[in-house]
């Protein structure tokens, strides 16, 4: 494994200590008991989003790198919530559940939880997002593109979370006008010879269980492992600060758009030659060699 700090526990925070010491210098947290008067907590499991929700039709995403002119986020299948949960109990671990908005597809299900405003940040009502995978499954190393604090809630079976902040980037094989680590590169099981920074790298970890929310801070790299079926809603702020803004939008609006057309327009060259570079700027970086790689 590469080097890993536990994230820290807490029950809840008042919003002075939440900013002093995890807000401003940026460092993750799970906070146990935020979910705790929540009906959320007691209801919310599989057969619940099947009752709640099965009816609905939803993008699915699989871990294939986007090949030729797909575009990087396109959805490998669409079904029934119902059908696809049932995927799950019968052992599918590649298809995800990605950003699912409860308000637009799942409007009761905003019953059951509320906004942790007490932490003293302001929350994007209009947002709140789910993300499902089945045991064995896995997310890419990425980093969110909105750059906001995100309040991760986790319900199911535990979740592993890998986290590293921004400054880690120049580890982390960061594929140029992309949001993800090179695909290849496998953080749990990292392969030091042909990926040398990784020893550099330096992060946090974390389980997730069944009524924790996981604190990340702004531009945090993170990667998901599914020992089981499990899910966890997203709740976001956006930056507020004219920097971190700004940033935000060229991300979505420069960069993406950018990589888009190059793929649409160049095909797989396009992928090939970002993949190349993520390889070559960060060994170039750090001063890494051929002989420093197999």
């Amino acid at each position: 494994m590469v080097s890993l700090t536990a994230v820290d526990r807490v029950d809840t925070l008042p919003a002075d200590a939440f900013r002093r010491r995890f807000k401003k210098p940026a460092r993750p947290v799970i906070m146990e008991g935020l979910t705790r008067d929540w009906p959320a907590r007691e209801k919310w499991s599989v057969d619940y989003l099947k009752a709640v929700a099965g009816d609905r039709v939803v993008p699915l995403y699989d871990s294939k790198p986007a090949r030729n002119r797909k575009h990087q986020h396109a959805p490998a299948a669409r079904m029934p919530l119902s059908d696809y949960l049932d995927r799950l109990a019968a052992g599918e671990n590649d298809l995800r559940l990605f950003f699912f908005n409860l308000l637009d597809e799942a409007p009761a299900l905003q019953e059951d939880f509320r906004f942790p405003d007490e932490v003293g940040l302001k929350f994007f009502r209009r947002l709140p997002v789910l993300f499902m995978g089945g045991k064995g499954a896995r997310v890419q190393m990425h980093f969110d593109i909105d750059l906001a604090d995100i309040f991760l809630c986790h319900f199911g079976g535990p979740k592993d979370v890998m986290l590293f902040p921004p400054e880690q980037t120049r580890h982390l094989y960061h594929v140029p006008f992309s949001f993800s680590s090179l695909f290849d590169v496998r953080y749990d099981e990292p392969d030091y010879g042909k990926y040398p920074a990784l020893r550099y790298a330096q992060g946090f970890e974390a389980t997730l269980h069944h009524g924790d929310v996981l604190y990340m801070p702004p531009g945090y790299w993170h990667f998901i492992r599914y020992p089981e079926i499990s899910f966890s809603m997203a709740l976001r702020a956006f930056p507020r600060q004219p920097g971190d803004f700004l940033r935000m939008v060229n991300n979505i609006i420069g960069i993406r758009t950018v990589e888009g057309l190059m793929r649409k327009v160049v095909g797989q060259p396009w992928n090939d030659w970002n993949e190349r570079r993520a390889v070559s700027r960060t060994h170039r970086r750090l001063g890494i060699t051929a002989a420093d790689s197999a």
